[in-house]
């Protein structure tokens, strides 16, 4: 039956061939994410000792907004960015992880704010905050598998489901607060 579209068959979903685990994952959807959670956590706890994340408050001053991005696989609004991969720095991650998830082109060098441990997540986890104020927006971000929405808010007005942790990073970066060492 090779190459016979069988569209009852658990290896295709909307007349797609699914090759691998992943991409099955991915497009089951809503019904799976707790079980691709715990996948890819499952993944980076055998192949990590430690994760680093960097994550960025892009803040536009002028407008006084900032821009959050809402996970397809994780509940509401966050700073976005990602894992930082072997052989590269959190700047690199992090300029890597804005053109993807919000096509965002960061200009100069963004500063650090702070470091935080992420208990919640894990115990190995840890996210480093970049505040990037000079930056360019390459145009609009659909959304796509992973991101569902990526916009800028004014800082007045974030969504109501934005994390804690994220409303506490803007608070602690734009009014000059401590930041706590916890996510």
């Amino acid at each position: 039956m090779e190459g016979k579209y069988l569209p009852d068959h658990p290896r295709f979903i909307g007349g797609k061939k699914l090759l691998n685990a992943r991409n099955w994952l991915l497009a089951a959807g809503p019904r799976f994410r707790r079980a691709r959670m715990r996948l890819f956590h499952l993944f980076f706890v055998m192949t990590r000792p430690m994760t680093l994340g960097a994550r960025a408050l892009i803040w536009d001053r002028q407008q006084g907004t900032v821009f959050l991005i809402r996970h397809t696989y994780v509940p509401g609004w966050q700073l976005p960015g990602g894992g930082v991969e072997a052989g590269e720095t959190a700047v690199e991650a992090l300029q890597r992880e804005i053109v993807e998830e919000c096509n965002i082109e960061i200009k100069g060098h963004p500063q650090l704010k702070s470091i935080h441990f992420n208990r919640q997540a894990s115990r190995r986890d840890h996210i480093a905050i970049y505040l990037v104020t000079d930056f360019t927006v390459l145009g609009e971000r659909p959304g796509d598998h992973e991101i569902a929405e990526a916009r800028f808010f004014p800082v007045t007005a974030l969504p109501e489901d934005t994390t804690p942790a994220t409303r506490r990073r803007i608070v602690e970066i734009i009014s000059g607060i401590a930041p706590h060492e916890d996510w």
